[in-house]
């Protein structure tokens, strides 16, 4: 049975990770930080029978903390290793920039350096992002694109690309790049513009909500399925040799067509509900990314399968089910006044 250690396992991509190779009979183990509230919504459907031994187990660790990734790696012996931890919210990183570089630069440095002076290298995935061409330099993006890094979250993740890439040629390590185009699904994080988009759309379906503020509707994203996203990070580490992969649909959409599909589909017309708040623009913004998974195609045999509008349609009839939840509560807690 192999064994694999995911860093963000109770992320997005964690949790879409864990369900895939635990579907391939893994023995999984995951790094969560330490934090006054369990933050494990996303996988804790991945526990069945309590009085089984679990093929998941969480352990507390940090990608700030050296010592104790070493640990947990000389301890746990994987075979792979996916690193998917990072403070991962572009507009956050650039009010806290240090902190960006400390875990998504560094701290991916941290965890190349324990798997490289373990006795048994594992194989290593690291979670590379489209954030690194910023202001890019040809349409679409490919392997070979030059980076242009326009935020602390951009510049950082560039760091971990060319670690990754030097650890791979200096210590001969097998170790991967997947540069991932924004990838989504019901469990994307609320502060992420698709999530909050779909939240607030069914909300106001249901008049729990009068308005939504949004920063740069002109912004345009390749946007694909983060379920299908995962799959394409453990066929990295299934290949003969080590290499660097865009994962994307190729194609591209704007903000404001993820407004109209969402709205659309809930029989609202967008203009009358979304406003422009100016706080969420960026000091310097991403204008427009799409990907070539031309390579990832030929290579890993790899395919995006849910579309753009498919993609729309499942976050929104997801947040729809909360939103009735919300209604029955707040109707509910108004009949007892």
């Amino acid at each position: 049975m192999k064994k694999a250690l995911i860093t963000g396992i109770t992320g997005q991509d964690g949790s879409y990770l864990a369900e895939l190779l635990l579907e391939k009979d893994y023995q999984l183990w995951g790094i969560m930080r330490r934090s006054s509230s369990f933050h494990t919504g996303r996988i804790d459907h991945l526990y069945k029978d309590p009085h089984e031994q679990p093929r998941l187990k969480l352990i507390y660790g940090d990608l700030t903390d050296g010592s104790n990734l070493s640990t947990i790696i000389n301890e746990i012996k994987p075979d792979e290793v996916y690193n998917l931890g990072a403070q991962s919210h572009v507009r956050v990183s650039f009010d806290m920039p240090i902190y960006t570089a400390d875990t998504d630069a560094l701290g991916t440095l941290r965890l190349l350096e324990a798997i490289r002076s373990s006795d048994k290298p594992a194989k290593f995935y690291q979670a590379s992002s489209s954030e690194m061409y910023g202001k890019v330099i040809e349409t679409p993006q490919t392997e070979k694109t030059p980076f242009y890094p326009r935020s602390p979250y951009g510049c950082a993740k560039a760091y971990s690309f060319w670690q990754t890439v030097n650890y791979r040629e200096a210590y001969d390590l097998f170790a991967c790049n997947g540069i991932l185009f924004n990838h989504e699904s019901p469990r994307r994080g609320e502060t992420f513009v698709t999530r909050k988009i779909t939240r607030a759309a069914t909300r106001i379906k249901l008049g729990l909500q009068d308005k939504l503020y949004l920063g740069n509707l002109d912004a345009k994203r390749d946007w694909g399925f983060a379920g299908d996203y995962v799959e394409a990070m453990w066929l990295m580490l299934q290949q003969d040799k080590p290499d660097d992969y865009v994962v994307a649909t190729g194609e591209s959409h704007s903000v404001r067509e993820f407004v109209a599909e969402v709205f659309s589909h809930l029989d609202l017309d967008w203009q009358k509900y979304v406003e422009i708040d100016p706080h969420y623009f960026r000091p310097s913004e991403v204008d427009y990314l799409q990907g070539d998974a031309s390579k990832a195609k030929k290579v890993l045999k790899w395919e995006p399968k849910v579309t753009f509008k498919e993609l729309a349609k499942m976050m929104t009839d997801a947040d729809m089910k909360i939103a009735e939840n919300e209604k029955i509560i707040k109707d509910h807690q108004k009949t007892k006044q």
